[in-house]
């Protein structure tokens, strides 16, 4: 079984208000809940949710978040200085958010090549496949 990186989107399209991706990324959380699909994630994905929703002053659904994607992502990879240097390595060949370059480098270093994620940008990185919800 292919293991996905998880993406941060997925995780606040869970738990946020309605929304037309919200659906569909339920369904993608039943998937992985009865190990249908298997995820990982990185420690910047827990970074941004904590960020983004401290940022907006909602610290308890920054918890509830955090503790929903500790629950489903083994392993949770930590990001080191060689996933910054294939990043940087990344931005020089595609136009993309540098938060995105870090977790496909954290994959590519892991030899993990799919993602769930919303973003479509990540479609135009060769060395991996995105998995809309």
């Amino acid at each position: 079984m292919s293991i996905y990186f998880l993406d941060s989107n997925i995780i606040m399209y869970i738990l946020g208000s309605s929304h037309p991706l919200k659906t569909p990324c339920l369904r993608v959380l039943e998937k992985i809940r009865s190990s249908k699909i298997k995820v990982c994630t990185n420690t910047e994905v827990f970074q941004e949710i904590l960020y983004r929703y401290y940022s907006i002053g909602k610290e308890e659904l920054a918890h509830t978040a955090c503790e929903l994607l500790n629950d489903i992502a083994e392993p949770v990879l930590s990001v080191t200085h060689e996933d910054v240097t294939k990043a940087m390595s990344l931005l020089n060949q595609y136009s993309i958010p540098v938060r995105d370059a870090i977790h496909t480098a954290t994959m590519l270093n892991h030899n993990i090549h799919h993602i769930l994620s919303t973003d479509t940008h990540f479609d135009i990185i060769s060395e991996i496949n995105r998995l809309h919800p």
